[in-house]
C-alpha cells in the first residue's frame, strides 16, 4: 500500500520505491556521543574515509525508514501538502545517496561529503514544514480535539524528529571534521570543554532579542552557576534547548505583566553540575498553566501562543523566524535532551509560574 501511494508521485520510479522499502527494513546502527568524540579526535584521511563509508550505508537506512512512515500516517496527514513536500525531500535524498558510487579513496570521500552537506541543507526546513502539515490537519478536524486519541501521530512525530536529530548529527559531525581550523577543544560538533553557563547566557540573550523585537521590552534573565565548570557536549543542541525554554518563559511573563503596574519579575536560571547529570532549571512567574493542560504540553497539537496560521496559511510561513504557536518547541527540546540520555520536565504552578528542569547526561572525558 505504501508503494502504491508513493507511485502517485510521478517524479519517483517504481524501482526507487521498491529500493526504499528494502532499505527501510534494515537495522540502523546507533552511535554514541563518546564514540563520536573519540573517533573524531583523529580526523585523518583514513578515519574520514571510514566515516564516509559508514554514512554511505547508514544514512539510506535511516532516511528510507522515515520516507516509508511519511506515506502511511493516520487521519490523512500523509496527504497534506506540507507533508508531501517533506516526503519528496526524503525520497530525493535517498536517491542521491543510493546513486552515489562506492567510496574508495579520498577524492570519493570529498565528493560524498559535499553531497551529504547539500542533503543537510535540503532538510533545513523539515521541522517547520512538518509542523505546518500538522496544523493543516488540525484545521480540518473537529474544534475540540481529543489529544489522547491522536497518540499515533504524536508517537510518529517523536520518532520522526528524533531520527532527524540523529541524521543531522551524523552528517554535521562528518562535515565539521573537515574544518582545517577547528575552534579550541572542538571535535566536529562536540565541544570537549563546553561551559553550560556560557551557552545559557548566549541562548538567553538571543531569546531576549526576539522578545524585545516582538513586544518592545523583555524581562531580565538572571543566571547562576559555576563559570569554570565544563563538560563534553554539543553546544548547538544545548543552545536550542535553553533558547526554547527561556523564550517560552519570556513570552509568558511578558504577556502576564504587560498591562500591570507591578515590576516585571526576572526569569531565573540555575546551572547545577553533578557527577551524572548537568541540570539547568528555568523558572518564571508567567502564571503557569492549568493542571489539565500539562499532558498536552509535549504534544505537537498544542500551544498556548497565538497560532501563526491564523494569520498566514502559505507554506512560506515555514521560513518565519518566530516559532511560537506551532506547538513543537517543548517536545522538540525534550527530544534533543533525550537523544544523548537526558530529559526535560515541566512543573506548573497555576496562578504563579512554571519550573522547567533540563537534565543533560554528563559524559566525562
Amino acid at each position: 500500500m505504501a508503494a502504491k501511494k508513493a507511485c502517485e508521485a510521478l517524479t519517483f520510479s517504481k524501482s526507487l520505491i521498491e529500493e526504499v522499502q528494502r532499505w527501510g527494513c534494515m537495522k540502523q546502527t546507533g552511535v554514541s556521543l563518546r564514540y563520536m568524540m573519540e573517533f573524531g579526535s583523529d580526523p585523518s584521511d583514513k578515519n574520514l574515509l571510514i566515516s564516509a563509508q559508514f554514512l554511505h550505508k547508514e544514512l539510506p537506512i535511516r532516511i528510507a525508514r522515515r520516507a516509508l512512515e511519511l506515506q502511511t500516517l493516520p487521519y490523512g496527514l500523509s496527504h497534506k501538502p506540507a507533508v508531501l513536500t517533506v516526503r519528496d525531500w526524503y525520497l530525493d535524498s535517498f536517491r542521491d545517496l543510493r546513486s552515489f558510487p562506492e567510496i574508495k579513496d579520498t577524492n570519493d570521500e570529498k565528493e560524498f561529503t559535499q553531497m551529504i552537506k547539500a542533503i543537510k541543507v535540503r532538510h533545513n526546513n523539515v521541522v517547520p514544514m512538518m509542523a505546518l502539515g500538522v496544523q493543516q490537519l488540525k484545521k480540518g478536524m473537529e474544534q475540540k480535539i481529543v489529544y489522547k486519541d491522536l497518540d499515533e501521530i504524536h508517537q510518529f512525530l517523536d520518532r520522526f524528529y528524533m531520527s532527524r536529530i540523529g541524521i543531522r548529527m551524523l552528517i554535521g559531525q562528518h562535515v565539521e571534521l573537515h574544518n582545517p581550523n577547528p575552534p579550541p577543544h572542538c571535535v566536529g560538533y562536540i565541544h570537549t570543554k563546553m561551559s553550560p553557563l556560557e551557552v545559557a547566557q548566549n541562548a538567553s540573550a538571543d531569546a531576549r532579542a526576539i522578545c524585545l523585537r516582538e513586544y518592545g521590552s523583555a524581562p531580565d534573565v538572571n543566571i547562576y552557576g559555576d563559570p569554570h565548570f565544563t563538560f563534553p557536549y554539543v553546544p548547538t543542541h544545548l543552545h536550542l534547548m535553553v533558547f526554547e525554554l527561556v523564550k517560552n518563559s519570556l513570552r509568558a511573563v511578558q504577556e502576564r505583566f504587560v498591562y500591570s503596574d507591578k515590576v516585571t519579575p526576572p526569569i531565573r536560571i540555575i546551572v547545577a553540575d553533578g557527577l551524572e547529570d548537568v541540570t539547568i532549571k528555568v523558572s518564571d512567574e508567567g502564571g503557569g498553566i492549568p493542571r489539565s493542560g500539562l499532558p498536552k504540553i509535549f504534544t505537537y497539537l498544542y500551544s498556548t501562543a497565538r497560532n501563526p496560521l491564523d494569520e498566514e496559511c502559505d507554506l512560506g510561513i515555514a521560513n518565519a523566524v518566530t516559532m511560537a504557536g506551532y506547538g513543537y518547541g517543548l517536545p522538540i527540546s525534550r527530544l534533543y535532551a533525550r537523544y544523548f540520555g537526558g530529559d526535560l520536565q515541566i512543573i506548573s504552578m497555576e496562578g504563579y509560574g512554571e519550573l522547567k528542569v533540563l537534565q543533560i547526561c554528563c559524559i566525562q572525558e
